[in-house]
């Protein structure tokens, strides 16, 4: 990268660092904008993540999704195209040059109305249609997300000004190497869109008993289509998707609502609670209690960023 296109980045970590004094996550008066600081490396973080660009101004951050790993720092940029359950840790930051970050939810409908307008030819199937991808940040978009973030010091500007710079933030990306997989967000009856259909139902329907006919059906492709591209998208069988969005909401209802682990793991459709033991320690690393307490001794480290 030529050093001339760092500059917008500099800026913009200290315009993060401005409006994010503290470590954690910050909201924004700027619709779906959220900034994030932390001064440590921090513990695996799960959750759901809904389509978003991540820009990372200063550190570096690693997300598993299934079995893929991807690792992304200064001056590069995530792109999530779908909801999918992942886990993302901070494994660059100090006191001195903490992790900045920016996030931007992307909205399908404006991007819809942008492709339109755009009048862009029909997208072609990407060679890589995981959900997530790494690459680096344009000096064009990372621009327009500093005078986003800026903003945030003149409010009176925000309801005029931030929907033309999101806008701008949403014609780069559709101009950009990641193209393709964000125009298939807003193609009606791309595969992106039938496996976005089938996170959907997953999500409101979590803790039903898992039926992969009604998912097929409710994603519009056959059984066999259904398991191939929805792996092919999230990384995960659809089974696999469901259970990691009981146990991320089990773990909830225990650390907020004191649950105890068998009464959560009932609410979110387990039967057996050895198997809903075996299967959340699977994926956080310890059993119930021993995981919550360790989440209540060092909350900042479990702070999604």
């Amino acid at each position: 990268m030529q050093e001339n296109a760092f500059a917008p980045i500099g800026e913009l970590a200290k315009e993060i660092a401005r409006f994010a004094p503290v470590d954690g996550c910050h909201t924004t008066p700027v619709p779906r904008l959220s900034l994030f600081r932390t001064s440590q490396a921090t513990a695996p973080v799960h959750g759901v993540q809904h389509p978003a660009l991540c820009i990372v101004a200063q550190g570096r951050k690693q997300v598993l999704l299934g079995e893929d790993m991807l690792t992304y720092g200064t001056g590069q940029c995530l792109v999530i195209s779908v909801g999918v359950p992942m886990a993302g840790q901070v494994v660059e930051a100090t006191p001195d040059a903490p992790y900045l970050c920016f996030k931007l939810e992307l909205d399908p409908a404006m991007l819809a109305s942008l492709i339109f307008e755009m009048r862009l030819p029909p997208v072609e199937r990407s060679r890589d249609p995981l959900a997530i991808a790494v690459s680096e940040a344009a000096p064009s978009l990372a621009d327009a997300a500093l005078r986003l973030v800026r903003l945030l010091g003149a409010p009176g500007d925000i309801a005029m000004l931030a929907p033309l710079i999101e806008r701008e933030i949403l014609y780069r990306l559709l101009t950009g190497p990641q193209a393709g997989r964000l125009r298939e967000i807003a193609t009606g009856e791309s595969r992106a869109q039938q496996v976005s259909r089938a996170i959907g139902w997953l999500q409101a329907n979590f803790t039903e008993p898992f039926r992969a006919e009604v998912l097929a059906t409710e994603s519009r492709m056959s059984l066999s289509s259904l398991h191939f591209h929805f792996k092919e998208v999230t990384g995960l069988s659809p089974l696999q998707y469901q259970k990691q969005l009981r146990l991320q909401e089990a773990r909830r209802l225990i650390l907020a609502e004191a649950l105890d682990a068998a009464s959560a793991g009932h609410r979110v459709g387990y039967d057996s609670p050895s198997q809903f033991s075996r299967e959340y320690s699977r994926l956080f690393g310890a059993p119930p209690r021993r995981d919550i307490d360790r989440l209540r001794a060092a909350p900042e480290r479990f702070v999604e960023v």
